[in-house]
């Protein structure tokens, strides 16, 4: 998708990087923390299209990253998702020091628990 030049020159490299629906709900969440949407409204402020929202929020709550009640969506488990965030920042800096493929078998290795 094109970006208009003026997000080119003068923005940061986060401002190029493809963001997840995943990533747009919970930073919006987070930054909304003292109040609970419904998910036409989190749609609306994320950008995310409505027919892909509840797949993501329900993603979501099974990390425990979101809670809801009745047709109301929250942040969950503020600590979890820092400890997420941190964990995803990690292996981003192992992927620029050590390559792709690497990182790619150490996560495989970690998923399993197995010292193989």
């Amino acid at each position: 998708m094109p970006i208009d030049i003026e997000t080119f020159t003068e923005g940061t490299s986060d401002d190029l990087t493809e963001v997840t629906n995943a990533e747009k709900v919970v930073r919006f969440l987070v930054r909304n923390n003292d109040k609970a949407f419904t998910p036409s409204e989190i749609a609306d402020g994320t950008g995310v299209k409505k027919n892909s929202i509840s797949t993501v929020l329900r993603r979501l709550e099974d990390r425990e990253f979101v809670q809801h009640k009745g047709d109301y969506w929250a942040i969950g488990d503020e600590e979890r998702v820092r400890d997420a965030y941190r964990f995803h920042q990690q292996l981003n800096e192992l992927d620029d020091q050590f390559g792709e493929e690497d990182v790619e078998e150490w996560k495989a290795h970690a998923a399993d628990g197995t010292d193989e």
